[in-house]
């Protein structure tokens, strides 16, 4: 009906080989910016020693061997961030110590952005990894871990858990510090540890409480979730659980059809159980 519409994927650490041969071996266009080499080191951590030592002594290492650039720190999480926030800048104190995560007030996160005479510290999550780009980044530190948002069935909540990140999100991190000139990335783990590590970070549908998912599906007349051809299909146990929340909150009915009730809650785009209150 609509030959003139075109479906454009994008993404910085998906599996574009996988998405390629679902929708009939569509092409691949690889959009890439300038980038200079970079260079990564591996710095598996002590045992006995603790994480702030770590990046201090990994940030040490980047300005010893070059110029002192500003430094680029992935961390899992807030408390790590203001953590290292209250100690390094006792390490290096004419260095500027920025943190950046999502929740931090805008005013705070544009001092990222405004550019001073001091090498920067910037310690942020995984948000800087593909949504934000911090300017002027010369090295980067990476503890290769990150909170990743997942669903637990057993215990039927969200879960916010510190895990490695894949291999693509890991050289997407390394990418931030070739930008303006050649870089360094200092991994704080064994270069085996990487090798082990997943190609991909797995799909969000596999990670998530899929009761708003199948509901938007009945809304839509996607018809039964089973029979949905998925790029790769969720757990049996994850659309069986999806299915009873949303009977439990009326919104369909024992033989799985969306109630009126349902397509009240389907309107507001929040998660089903917030929806029903």
């Amino acid at each position: 009906q609509r030959p003139d519409l075109k479906l454009i994927i994008t993404s910085a650490t998906l599996d574009p080989e996988r998405l390629s041969r679902h929708f009939g071996g569509c092409p691949i266009l690889q959009v890439e910016g300038r980038t200079y080499p970079v260079e990564t080191r591996y710095r598996p951590p002590d045992p006995d020693g603790d994480l702030d030592a770590t990046v201090a002594d990994a940030v040490d290492e980047c300005w010893q061997g070059g110029p002192r650039g500003d430094v680029l720190v992935f961390l899992p999480g807030e408390r790590e961030i203001n953590d290292l926030a209250r100690s390094l800048p006792g390490r290096f104190p004419r260095a500027e110590v920025l943190p950046l995560y999502s929740r931090l007030p805008a005013a705070q996160q544009d001092r990222v952005f405004a550019r001073g005479g001091a090498p920067r510290i910037v310690l942020s999550t995984n948000v800087a990894e593909t949504s934000v780009t911090v300017p002027g980044i010369r090295y980067v530190v990476d503890t290769g871990t990150a909170r990743i948002s997942r669903w637990s069935t057993r215990l039927g909540i969200q879960q916010l858990r510190i895990e490695p990140v894949s291999q693509a999100a890991a050289n997407q991190r390394a990418g931030r510090c070739g930008r303006i000139g050649p870089g360094i990335c200092v991994r704080l783990y064994a270069e085996d540890e990487f090798a082990a590590r997943p190609a991909f970070t797995d799909p969000e549908v596999l990670r998530a409480n899929l009761g708003g998912v199948i509901l938007q599906m009945a809304m839509l007349g996607l018809g039964d979730v089973d029979d949905f051809p998925w790029i790769e299909a969720p757990d049996s146990r994850q659309i069986s659980e999806g299915y009873r929340l949303l009977q439990t909150l009326g919104a369909l009915d024992d033989e799985r059809r969306i109630t009126p009730l349902g397509r009240q809650i389907a309107r507001l785009p929040l998660d089903p159980r917030v929806a029903r209150i």
